[in-house]
C-alpha cells in the first residue's frame, strides 16, 4: 500500500514540477484551479452525452490534471488551507458525478439497461472509496490507501472514453473495471481502518 502511495506521489511531482514556474507566475489561486476542474468537468460530461467521447476522454483527463495542479499550487505558494482542500475535496465529487450523469444520458437514449446500472455501480464505488476514506480521517487515522483512487479512475475512465472510436466495448469494460477496483479499494480502506483501530 504505502508503495502505491509513493508511485502516486512521484507522478503528482512528475506531472506538476515542468509547470511550477508557470503556475507561480500565473497568479492564479489554488481555488480558480479547482473551480476550472469542475468547469471543465462539466463540459466534458456535456461532450460525452453529445456522444463526443473522443473530447470527453480528453476533457476528463484535462480535468485531472487541474484537480493535481491546485494542490501543488497551494503546496508552493503556501497557500493550503483547511477549507481549500474541503472545496477541492467536495469538488471532486460533483465532477465524479457530472460525468457520470454524461454517461447516463448517453446510454439512456439507447436504452442500454446494462450500461445504466453498470454506471450506478461505478458511481457507487466511486463515492464509497472517498467516503471511507474521508470518515476515517474524521476518525483521526489518514487512510490514503488502497488500490484505486481518483487518480486511477480519472485515468481508466478518460481510456474508455478514448477508445471508443476504436472499441465499441470500451466503455463497458472500463466500467466492470471501476467496479470491481473500486469495491476492491473500499475493502481495502475498510480493513485498514480496522488494524488501526483494533483495541480502542
Amino acid at each position: 500500500m504505502a508503495n502505491l502511495t509513493e508511485i502516486r506521489r512521484t507522478a503528482a511531482r512528475w506531472i506538476t514540477e515542468p509547470l511550477k514556474t508557470v503556475l507561480v507566475k500565473s497568479r492564479l489561486k489554488p481555488n480558480n484551479l479547482t473551480w476550472i476542474a469542475l468547469a471543465i468537468s462539466i463540459i466534458a460530461a456535456g461532450a460525452i452525452a453529445a456522444n463526443q467521447l473522443l473530447i470527453g476522454g480528453i476533457l476528463v483527463l484535462l480535468s485531472g490534471l487541474f484537480d493535481i495542479l491546485d494542490g501543488a499550487l497551494a503546496r508552493l505558494t503556501n497557500q493550503a488551507t483547511r477549507f481549500g482542500a474541503l472545496l477541492d475535496s467536495t469538488f471532486d465529487r460533483i465532477s465524479d458525478a457530472i460525468v457520470f450523469l454524461g454517461l447516463l444520458a448517453l446510454f439512456i437514449r439507447s436504452e442500454a439497461v446494462l450500461e445504466v446500472v453498470l454506471i450506478f455501480l461505478a458511481l457507487i464505488s466511486a463515492l464509497l472509496t472517498s467516503y471511507v476514506r474521508a470518515r476515517a480521517e474524521g476518525l483521526g487515522i489518514n487512510c490514503s490507501v488502497g488500490l484505486f483512487t481518483r487518480t486511477e479512475r480519472v485515468i481508466i475512465l478518460a481510456l474508455g472514453l478514448l477508445l471508443s472510436p476504436l472499441c465499441k466495448f470500451s466503455i463497458l469494460i472500463v466500467l466492470v473495471v471501476m467496479i470491481v477496483l473500486g469495491f476492491i479499494t473500499v475493502g481495502q480502506r475498510l480493513v485498514y481502518v480496522r488494524q488501526q483501530t483494533k483495541g480502542k
